[in-house]
């Protein structure tokens, strides 16, 4: 399964090949480069980030708008919180 092809991120983060805790390191960079509203994509190999991609964004407030598994690879559209 893949993500909306309807939607145009504004970033993209290229995690594959990164273990826990590096995707979330370089998505918390990411996600504070981008403007409120803003839409990241996120490609990652590490399973961890099925658990821990999800509890980054409920604890900081952004919303995970799609999560989608494609054979060993994850995909997340994350759209940064609008009050940053």
């Amino acid at each position: 399964m893949s993500l909306q092809t309807t939607v145009i991120p504004d970033d993209t983060l290229d995690a594959s090949g990164l273990f826990c805790p590096e995707p979330v390191m370089m998505l918390h960079n990411k996600v504070r480069a981008l403007p409120a509203g803003g839409l990241l994509k996120v490609i990652a190999t590490d399973p961890s980030t099925c658990r821990d991609i999800p509890k980054f964004c409920v604890f900081l407030g952004h919303e995970l708008v799609e999560q989608a598994e494609d054979g060993a690879t994850y995909l997340y559209l994350i759209r940064k919180k609008f009050d940053q």
